[in-house]
């Protein structure tokens, strides 16, 4: 088990259509109590960096992050000056999250090759060694405000990616769900979220206590959804939890202090300290938040 950390939070969020709308979602943000305003990176919605930019604009305090860009779009070097950049104008609140992305449909529509899951891995490393030669190089333009470069998140589930992220990340980052030859997700329960993460301790080493977990929560609801929670995903329900969502480590059930305690479970039970909800769980998950902030 790593050492037990604070809680930090963040909620992720799908960039709106509008300026405005984009400026309110972060302030509330800020204003609800959340550390950290993760970006997705997919087509069809805003770019990334330039609304990362936008908050750091439009909020003082919340740390921002990638979470997560789908590395094989991006050509490592010029990642390298759009993350620097970023740091730079948000004066240092950037935490780049990577992946190795999964929506085949996406890569078809950017004209990108999906290659195998192995070959997506490889070009992550590359990109994380060429940040961290660039970042290191004291001649380098643009120049990180966060020396040596943003910490870096790593998104994975694999065996090769979660490899990969204990050798290079800050953060580990777990999602609950394995992506499919196919471009798909499925979920995953209990018991291969703690092999997950054991076999990511066994492979940081030293490095263990050193090392942020990242839990990615897809629901949080009350208790009075979960039958049409079940109705509409039950069937792609792990066995082992028996038709009940509420034991999936990342659905969260109940009453802000049932919440709450279910969060600290997850702490004692996998190591997690660093916890990131969907935007539209943003306002629910809120009061359990909270009521973390006055234990921790």
């Amino acid at each position: 088990m790593t050492a037990q950390r604070k809680f930090r939070f963040g909620v992720n969020m799908v960039v709106p259509k509008s300026r405005t709308a984009w400026v309110e979602k972060c302030r509330r943000a800020e204003e609800l109590g959340y550390d950290v305003i993760g970006i997705a990176d997919h087509l069809g919605v805003p770019a990334p960096f330039p609304a990362m930019i936008l908050a750091a604009e439009a909020t003082r305090r919340v740390r921002l992050n990638t979470f997560v860009l789908n590395t094989p779009f991006y050509n490592p070097t010029l990642l390298a000056r759009d993350v620097a950049t970023a740091d730079l104008f948000t004066d240092g609140r950037i935490e780049l999250g990577l992946g190795a992305g999964y929506v085949k449909a996406e890569f078809e529509a950017a004209g990108i090759p999906f290659e195998s899951g192995g070959a997506r891995v490889d070009h992550l490393e590359r990109t994380v060694t060429t940040l961290r030669k660039l970042f290191a190089d004291p001649e380098y333009l643009p120049r990180p405000v966060q020396q040596p470069g943003p910490p870096l998140l790593v998104a994975g589930w694999g065996d090769r990616l979660l490899s990969v992220a204990a050798e290079h990340a800050d953060i580990v980052a777990l999602t609950g769900a394995a992506t499919t030859a196919a471009g798909t997700l499925r979920v995953a329960g209990p018991a291969e979220m703690a092999d997950r993460v054991a076999f990511a301790r066994e492979r940081l080493g030293e490095r263990a206590d050193e090392v942020e977990f990242n839990l990615l929560i897809q629901w949080v609801l009350p208790r009075s959804e979960v039958p049409a929670l079940v109705a509409d995903f039950g069937a792609v329900l792990p066995a082992e939890v028996d038709g009940q969502p509420e034991r999936l480590p990342i659905v969260l059930v109940g009453s802000p202090e049932e919440i709450a305690e279910r969060v600290i479970d997850l702490r004692e039970t996998y190591g997690f300290g660093y916890f990131t909800v969907l935007e539209p769980s943003m306002e629910t998950f809120a009061p359990a938040m909270e009521i973390l902030r006055s234990l921790d």
